[in-house]
């Protein structure tokens, strides 16, 4: 990287650069709701040429589901920039089977397709047993245009039920979900688009795992056979050499945060694991002062919650708002109490710590239909904010592979108040503009409404019910469930994928 580390005091809330490299002159445009990511995903790959390269991955990809009303399809998409002569590789979970609601199908179907199509999509199973490679990344680089390359990151699969806008009436091509979400559940996420030095960043996490040189089958003879079946290789082909790094393009400080879990044969790139994530949010929110805000799918784990929690109880001023789905999106007589049970000890321990400070609310779409939060947001202060594929659990933060991107904007915000942490550092503009932006949406009231710049008046709105918000009331948990789903919960939903000597201590 050639891009220098910024020196806006700002930067001190990301990770020191010897934890995790930082680079600024970027620009970093949120794009929420999937038909938003969806089209400019579209514009960017569309106007590739030969020569060109495309990079993904994917936790869950359907080739058949449809970018916009018309298509392109995510198959038709990719295959046709590789029948043009567009590089394209990209890395897919080798999913658990179908029959328990997971997706090995789809993405074996779509690494087909675009294999033939001349690119090399592979289907990747190097995780710790009972995990997952949940990163979502998109990398472009044009070949003779650098300063038109650009990445993506967030919480959004190329799958079905993530094509939904700002209306939430939920993706035509559907997914299957708790009956309460309606025939067509609404759905909301968001990504960021990523221009500028930071790109590199970004494509280093996907280049990374590509030159594991782990065989992408190595532990199961049974999906050993579907990859050969599939015509996919243990190994990937080399990449070429890179491409000179875009030039830097705006005033955005850039920090990718991951999350790989230890295990055997280790990550190359990460022998103990790495969990930059969990230790860039404790970072995040020793520093909060005034207001955290989180879109979270699952708010699980008291290791996890403990972290804002500790600041709730240093700062008295510290406010927390959290959205996050009315029901999981599995709430069945088995699935429903582990997914509750997690989020409801999190809970009690936040309102123990900050009492009517903490907020959780879920929303609903005009019709009374509950939306289904699938977004990965924190901001901080106004000033420091992240947008990635993690939540807010034990098994994104230790266990499986994820990705986020933690931004500060050298731009600041002067409108009242315009500083929210209290020592000069001022609110910054593309944080606090995205924050209005979601909470605009969220409790019907405009942008630029002055009640919603201030968060005691801002929660008071969130509070009273405004617009799609309610109040977060997940059904109890009864004394005899929590004691049978504990041990199911610990292992199988929240499992924890620190080295030993880390579990001890409590660190990360």
């Amino acid at each position: 990287m050639t891009a220098e580390p910024a020196t806006d005091a700002a930067t001190e809330w990301l990770l020191p650069v010897a934890e995790r490299r930082h680079v600024a002159g970027n620009t970093v445009t949120p794009l929420v709701h999937g038909v938003t990511y969806f089209r400019r995903l579209c514009e960017v790959v569309e106007a590739t040429t030969a020569g060109d390269r495309i990079y993904f991955t994917d936790w869950r990809g359907d080739p058949d589901e449809r970018l916009d009303d018309d298509g392109p399809t995510v198959a038709d998409l990719l295959c046709s920039a590789a029948r043009r002569g567009v590089e394209v590789r990209g890395l897919l979970w080798r999913s658990h089977t179908d029959k328990v609601s997971f997706s090995a199908q789809e993405n074996e179907h779509l690494g087909e397709q675009i294999n033939k199509a001349g690119g090399e999509a592979l289907l990747d199973q190097r995780v710790r047993r009972g995990g997952s490679h949940h990163q979502k990344l998109v990398v472009v680089r044009r070949r003779d245009r650098p300063e038109e390359d650009v990445a993506f990151v967030g919480g959004i699969d190329l799958s079905h039920g993530r094509r939904d806008d700002a209306r939430h009436q939920g993706d035509p091509q559907t997914q299957p979900m708790d009956k309460r979400y309606g025939d067509r559940p609404p759905w909301h996420d968001a990504m960021v688009e990523v221009r500028g030095p930071g790109v590199c960043e970004v494509l280093e996490t996907f280049v990374e795992r590509w030159n594991d040189p782990t065989p992408l089958d190595h532990r199961n003879p049974y999906r050993r056979a579907l990859q050969r079946a599939a015509d996919m290789p243990r190994h990937p082909d080399s990449l070429p050499a890179p491409y000179d790094e875009p030039p830097a393009s705006g005033p955005h400080t850039v920090q990718l945060l991951r999350t790989y879990a230890a295990k055997r044969p280790a990550f190359p790139f990460a022998r103990r694991g790495e969990r930059s994530i969990a230790r860039a949010y404790a970072r995040a929110f020793s520093r909060a002062t005034s207001l955290v805000y989180v879109e979270d799918q699952y708010l699980w784990s008291e290791l996890v919650a403990g972290a804002l929690a500790d600041a709730l109880r240093r700062e008295p001023r510290l406010r927390a708002v959290i959205v996050v789905p009315r029901y999981p999106d599995e709430d069945g007589l088995l699935s429903g109490p582990p997914n509750r049970y997690g989020q409801l000890r999190a809970i009690e321990l936040l309102r123990s710590a900050g009492g009517d400070r903490v907020g959780i609310y879920d929303l609903q779409n005009d019709a009374g239909t509950p939306i289904y939060v699938h977004a990965k947001v924190c901001i901080v202060d106004d000033l420091w904010m992240t947008c990635g594929s993690d939540n807010f659990n034990r098994r994104s933060w230790t266990h499986d592979s994820e990705v986020t991107c933690a931004v500060v904007d050298a731009t600041r915000d002067e409108r009242a108040p315009a500083d929210l942490t209290g020592r000069g550092l001022g609110a910054r503009r593309l944080p606090r503009e995205l924050r209005l932006a979601l909470w605009s949406e969220h409790l019907g009231v405009p942008a630029d409404d002055p009640r919603l710049l201030d968060p005691v008046s801002g929660q008071a709105l969130w509070d009273a019910g405004s617009g799609r918000a309610r109040s977060h009331r997940p059904r109890p948990v009864s004394r005899w469930q929590r004691w049978s789903v504990a041990p199911v919960y610990r292992m199988a939903y929240d499992p924890d994928g620190r080295p030993l000597s880390l579990r001890l201590r409590g660190g990360f």
